[in-house]
């Protein structure tokens, strides 16, 4: 499963932020650098997705906050209804 996804680095904490032109909002309180926001990033999809962090790999746009992620393991199901569960906690 391929995920596009926006990254805002420097966040008062980490979270999702939402939808924006087909992109999961990220937002991570690590700075762009060293990869340091990749690596948050990488923990924080686990975690939220709950599945093991190396089934998830950044497969382009390392060095900009557009990118594109691969969770092995999930179906487009699965997704779906993890990401409905995290955008809408209420429900």
């Amino acid at each position: 499963m391929i995920l596009a996804v926006r990254v805002i680095p420097r966040s008062p904490k980490s979270a999702i932020g939402g939808m924006r032109g087909g992109a999961i909002v990220v937002r991570l309180a690590a700075p762009p650098v060293d990869g340091a926001a990749n690596e948050a990033l990488v923990d924080f999809l686990a975690r939220a997705f709950e599945c093991p962090r190396r089934e998830i790999t950044i497969v382009a746009g390392l060095k900009s906050r557009d990118k594109r992620v691969s969770i092995e393991g999930l179906t487009d199901a699965d997704l779906a209804t993890r990401l409905a569960a995290i955008l809408e906690p209420d429900r």
